[in-house]
């Protein structure tokens, strides 16, 4: 490990109260994400608490539907990066509401579409009709989530011909980006970029988003007393199976 942290041993770990905390279905994203989430969260700021002071009365009501549907929580970033949860809201290509869902698709997934009762601008309908959709993208791509979030922005169609350029059949994200439109790269890094911050919200009103904090630290012993100095082994010294930082 760079630095050289030293190590005392028998003295448990704990999780670093001061580190970035990465939701479970993303945790896996760090290395990649870590820089944008950064910039994006200095850039973003003012942006970032208006919509989720705006969110406040929108986020439960999703969680309980995406739960429901057994989909990952984190997918509620989604209609803050649609619509900014207006149900008014109208895209130049016809998506309506808060989950901007084109109308073929919506009634794929059982939303009455048109006139004065469109259900795309109900927000608890129209969730519902997300979180099937998602559900159905997750169980395609092999649970993939950053895959299902791009097949939401530019069609499954154009996540499957990426994949089809990149020479793999199991492709992910990561692997398939360049071949994917600029919008939809910025959509799915949008979409980690919130959630990363959401999980860390105190920290991000307080300035005090610091990717350089471990994300374990060692509990200090409770009591005064010198530590052999033959009990001190470095951290780079352990195998990756010992520790994980």
């Amino acid at each position: 490990m760079p630095g050289g942290l030293s190590l005392v041993k028998g003295l448990p770990l704990e999780a670093n109260p001061n580190s970035v905390v990465y939701p479970a279905s993303l945790q896996e994203y760090r290395k990649q994400t870590k820089e944008y989430v950064t910039t994006f969260s200095k850039k973003e700021r003012q942006y970032v608490i208006h919509i989720f002071s705006k969110g406040k009365n929108f986020f439960p009501k999703a969680l309980e539907v995406l739960d429901k549907y057994d989909v990952p929580m984190e997918l509620q970033m989604i209609p803050v990066l649609e619509s900014e949860f207006n149900a008014n809201a109208v895209s130049s290509a016809g998506a309506v509401g808060h989950w901007q869902f084109m109308s073929t698709l919506a009634k794929e997934y059982g939303l009455r579409t048109g006139g004065k009762y469109d259900e795309r601008r109900n927000f608890a309908k129209s969730t519902v009709a997300a979180a099937k959709f998602f559900r159905d993208q997750l169980d395609y791509f092999n649970e993939d989530i950053l895959l299902a979030v791009a097949a939401y922005n530019c069609g499954q169609g154009r996540v499957r011909s990426s994949i089809k350029k990149s020479g793999k059949a199991d492709a992910n994200f990561w692997q398939i980006k360049k071949y994917l439109p600029a919008e939809t790269r910025k959509f799915v890094m949008n979409f980690i970029a919130l959630n990363v911050i959401f999980s860390n919200y105190e920290k991000f009103l307080n300035d005090e988003l610091n990717f350089d904090e471990p994300l374990f630290i060692q509990v200090k012993p409770t009591f005064t007393q010198s530590v052999p100095q033959d009990s001190i082994i470095k951290m780079d010294s352990l195998s990756s199976s010992a520790m994980v930082l």
